[in-house]
């Protein structure tokens, strides 16, 4: 099992209920091949730049442990839904 953190911006103008229902869903993936660790909602933060348009998103962030094919299944996933804007997965034990 390798450590990896995900940082994803969910798009500003999803209701709250569906934010953490994206949460959810985003920690249902993970555990069905991994182990779920520290969920950190840091909530709505100014973007470095606008995407699609907007200046602002809701950052989560989720380390787990997981073997090296769930990352790429996770970041298919996250391409193809409409509330994520931005992710990104990286492997904390590479130097």
């Amino acid at each position: 099992m390798t450590k990896y953190e995900l940082m994803f911006i969910i798009d500003p103008t999803v209701e709250d209920s569906d934010k953490e229902a994206t949460i959810e869903k985003v920690k249902e993936i993970i555990a069905a091949d991994g182990v779920v660790g520290n969920v950190d909602v840091w909530g709505m933060r100014k973007l470095a730049y606008p995407i699609l348009k907007k200046s602002e998103g809701y950052y989560v962030v989720v380390e787990f442990e997981a073997s090296t094919e769930l990352p790429k299944e996770l970041e298919r996933r996250l391409r193809i839904s409409d509330a994520v804007m931005r992710y990104m997965v990286v492997n904390k034990e590479e130097k």
